[in-house]
């Protein structure tokens, strides 16, 4: 399997994509589970497109195409992606970098090709160098797993992060990014590893803390005692306790670094709690119960908003990492982009981005886009 990028040549960043841009999509799928087989429902429903899927599992595959998510099995992933306009890899974590390799090495240079994985820093520094590839995580799922479970509303209004390198060609950001935008979700752009600290801390260790908080309460128990009732604060803190442990072990893992520094920190900060409560120091407690409502109401209200939007156009030049320059400004300032579009000039050395972000976010967008050295004005 070859991880460098296609010698066949590759539109430029801002180049006009290959197509109508109204002529409904030839989606790939790797891998019908729920997120594959919801990206297919999806794209079906939503947008009208093809869908060619291959998943190693064929009862899987046949379920797809009896729910009506396919309309062609491929016996391999390289007929799955050979006319596609977009691949979503949603194999297994483990299995991710080896399988973009593979659709990669056999899809060709129009294509643009991305994952689901919960992780990104490995898959964005494997094939960094491609620039057909973007990584991307959807913030949606279930405790629910398989193909029998999908569903073509599952992306409605939830976060898609994607990771954008310096080397990603602007069209088949711009066609990705309207394509998630059409299965109903939010795309945000971040950088690999400040996703995945993000992950650690939002997503990851929860499920640490809550197998903890199971395997502590069952050890406590006096087994001659009758089991007590149990509490919505705990069922609430451990309905993801258990889930899924072969796929929990393989995020563990692939997020290791990022997710070894949260369990460090939450642990000194549970010794904090420890202390306070030793030292019989109510005042401490209840300014810390205090501090930390405050930050939870700040992050549940960080969460996606959605409301009237605004068009701002930007005058760029056409070299590599123009998109992902502009869309990563904005994603670390939580700023998302509703919508893109992107017009070359006739010689295609220059162009204009139309970028539709939350009006009331639309000044600040603005000044990061300027920033970055490239004329704004409102559409």
């Amino acid at each position: 399997m070859n991880d460098t990028p296609s010698d066949s040549a590759s539109p430029g960043p801002i180049a006009a994509p290959g197509g109508d841009r109204a002529t409904p999509p030839v989606v790939a799928v790797i891998g019908v589970g729920l997120i594959g087989g919801s990206v297919a429902l999806a794209a079906r429903a939503r947008l009208g497109a093809t869908v060619v899927a291959w998943d190693p599992d064929p009862a899987s595959l046949r379920t797809a195409v009896e729910r009506g998510a396919v309309d062609v099995a491929a016996e391999s992933p390289a007929e799955a992606v050979g006319k596609a306009d977009v691949v979503f890899v949603a194999a297994p974590l483990g299995a991710v970098g080896d399988t973009v390799a593979l659709v990669l090495a056999a899809a060709g240079p129009d294509t643009v090709v991305t994952d689901v994985g919960s992780t990104k820093a490995d898959v964005a520094a494997r094939f960094s160098r491609d620039g057909r590839f973007v990584g991307g995580h959807p913030l949606a799922g279930a405790e629910t797993a398989g193909i029998t479970h999908a569903r073509d509303d599952l992306f409605e209004q939830a976060a898609w992060y994607l990771t954008p390198e310096g080397t990603t060609t602007g069209t088949l950001y711009e066609r990705l990014h309207r394509l998630l935008t059409g299965l109903g979700a939010r795309p945000l752009a971040i950088d690999a590893a400040a996703h995945d600290r993000a992950m650690a801390g939002i997503s990851h260790l929860p499920h640490i803390v809550a197998n903890v908080l199971v395997s502590h309460v069952s050890g406590a128990l006096d087994p001659d005692e009758p089991l007590p009732a149990i509490g919505p604060s705990f069922r609430d803190a451990t309905r993801v306790a258990g889930a899924h442990p072969a796929l929990w072990a393989d995020i563990y893992l692939a997020n290791a670094p990022a997710l070894l520094g949260a369990i460090e920190d939450a642990s000194a900060r549970l010794v904090h709690a420890r202390t306070l409560i030793e030292r019989g120091d109510r005042d401490g407690l209840v300014a810390w119960q205090r501090q930390v409502a405050r930050e939870r109401e700040a992050l549940q209200a960080a969460g996606p908003d959605p409301g009237p939007t605004t068009e701002l156009r930007v005058a760029v030049t056409n070299r590599p990492g123009v998109m992902a320059d502009i869309a990563l400004a904005l994603g670390r300032a939580g700023i998302g982009i509703s919508d893109l579009t992107l017009s070359p000039s006739p010689d295609n050395t220059a162009g204009v981005v139309g970028l539709w972000v939350d009006a009331g976010e639309a000044q600040a967008a603005a000044a990061l886009v300027q920033a970055l050295g490239f004329p704004v004005t409102p559409g």
